[in-house]
């Protein structure tokens, strides 16, 4: 069945936090799966992040007419990014011993790029030509290095995604608000609801 990649799966902020993000439940492992185990869905996702992603891509469209072919280095990317920085929300910091498949990673999405980036103003290049999804995968996750932004990530105790905070005061709790703000909510009054009952029913 096809995925519907609504604007709530780019939640996270960046491309390659909602990337990291297309394992759902990584925090329940009777739940938890896997949006891209169907490499077709790259594909499309990559399409979607090209329109929910605009911001970030400076107008650049994201190309993964092979996505069965690409898979291993999105993969690759996706799960180091995941691994490296949600250790980074719990301690604070990057692990230095995280780093080393991180970078290889990144470097595997960008080693076939023909891509010039970083100009001013267009920092995924020129938005007039396609960019290769898991190069700018790569370019998106080495961006998350930089202190300011590690200080910035969070997981949502709801679905457990990673998120970028960029909330004034940084006191961002959910992914989305919307989605995973509303259902704790609702857990929480529901839990209210049901000890009231049972201590009236003492």
């Amino acid at each position: 069945m096809a995925v519907s990649w609504t604007p709530h799966r780019f939640t996270g902020g960046l491309l390659a936090l909602d990337t990291a993000n297309t394992v759902v439940l990584r925090n329940d492992p009777e739940k938890t799966f896997d949006r891209f185990d169907n490499a077709v869905e790259i594909a499309r996702f990559a399409e979607a992040a090209s329109g929910f992603r605009a911001a970030e891509l400076g107008g650049r469209r994201l190309q993964a007419p092979e996505p069965g072919d690409i898979k291993p280095a999105v993969i690759a990317i996706r799960e180091t990014t995941d691994r490296l920085f949600r250790h980074a929300v719990s301690k604070g910091s990057i692990a230095t011993k995280l780093l080393p498949d991180f970078l290889t990673a990144c470097a595997q999405g960008l080693s076939d790029s023909a891509a010039e980036i970083g100009a001013s103003g267009q920092p995924f290049g020129d938005p007039a030509t396609p960019m290769a999804f898991e190069a700018a995968l790569a370019v998106s996750a080495l961006s998350l290095l930089r202190d300011d932004t590690v200080a910035r990530l969070r997981v949502c105790p709801n679905c457990s995604w990673l998120f970028l905070d960029r909330s004034r005061n940084s006191s961002r709790l959910w992914c989305d608000m919307a989605v995973c703000g509303n259902r704790q909510k609702a857990n929480r009054y529901y839990r209210r609801r049901t000890a009231a009952r049972e201590t009236s029913n003492a």
